[in-house]
């Protein structure tokens, strides 16, 4: 999972763009053909500690704060839904000066990735998706939360954030983790103790939270034939929040499926609780020429005549 140094300079304090409408907070570790890793909700970038320095030694991994999460810094004129938040990341790419770059994203990050590389497909070359939004689908929890949630009203939230039990429970992080232990240590000091601390940042995750748009969702049953690059899914094989079996169904909507790999024991945040799992199965399919692991990989016509037949 790259050593102890890669690990140290990843999580330094990170560099800042200003686009205008916020300053766009950023991490950059290692050397090689450039990747961008896309967080979700409610993380930052550091969520891809262990796969940015494990991806080091043959990449550029580029690791934005998207805004209303970690340490970017948002104004009033930011744009939070997940078509902003697309249009944000490509001005991010063209500030950096990238060519072309492939992407790894996760959750929420996989549906802003989905329109970068549909707005941006000369540059995208290749894309990971983990566990990510599924259109029709809908998430337990979050509609009801977009429901109650108020910028003005942080509160609740924060109070409900403090207590082991909420964390713990299936409307915190209970179906992210196989190991619920894994909710109080690191993880809660990178993701949780931050927003805590800082009402803005409960605040821009709440923003983040109105900006998750269910019609631009939809509209990827149809979008994804518009994706011209390789696109690899990679799932928790236990997810609850996006079940294994309807993410089976997605992939066949896309027009250059890589194929499907599920991680056995693995829920929603498998890249942070089994990255020695998601590791290998990235820089196969990453890495040129080397393709991904055949007994984990679901090829894209077995998935489609699964689909045809109504299973």
């Amino acid at each position: 999972m790259g050593t102890h140094a890669e690990r140290r300079s990843f999580n330094a304090t990170p560099d800042f763009i200003d686009l205008g409408h916020c300053r766009l907070a950023y991490r950059k570790i290692g050397s090689g053909e450039p990747l961008v890793l896309i967080h979700g909700y409610p993380l930052s970038g550091l969520t891809f500690r262990h796969i940015a320095a494990g991806l080091a030694d043959r990449f550029t991994c580029y690791v934005p704060d998207l805004p209303g999460l970690g340490e970017t810094q948002w104004t009033e004129a930011t744009d939070f839904g997940f078509g902003g938040q697309a249009d944000t990341l490509k001005a991010f790419i063209d500030a950096l000066g990238v060519s072309s770059y492939g992407v790894i994203a996760h959750d929420t990050g996989g549906t802003i990735a989905r329109r970068l590389a549909v707005i941006d497909r000369d540059r995208v070359t290749r894309m990971a998706l983990i566990g990510t939004e599924i259109p029709g689908h809908r998430p337990p929890w979050i509609p009801f939360f977009q429901k109650l949630a108020n910028p003005k009203q942080t509160r609740t939230f924060a109070f409900l954030m403090k207590q082991r039990w909420f964390r713990h429970s299936s409307a915190g992080f209970g179906g992210c983790f196989t190991d619920r232990a894994l909710i109080d240590g690191e993880f809660f000091d990178l993701f949780i103790r931050p927003m805590l601390a800082d009402k803005r940042r409960i605040s821009g995750q709440t923003r983040y939270l109105m900006g998750i748009d269910w019609a631009v969702l939809d509209a990827l049953k149809t979008d994804h034939a518009r994706i011209s690059a390789p696109v690899l899914l990679v799932w928790g094989e236990d997810d609850p929040v996006f079940p294994v079996e309807q993410a089976r169904e997605m992939a066949v909507q896309l027009a250059n499926c890589a194929g499907f790999v599920a991680i056995p024991g693995g829920k929603l945040f498998v890249h942070e609780e089994m990255p020695e799992a998601v590791l290998p199965v990235l820089r196969d399919f990453f890495l040129q020429g080397r393709p991904v692991s055949a007994r984990m990989v679901e090829p894209l016509g077995a998935l489609a005549a699964q689909h045809a037949g109504g299973h």
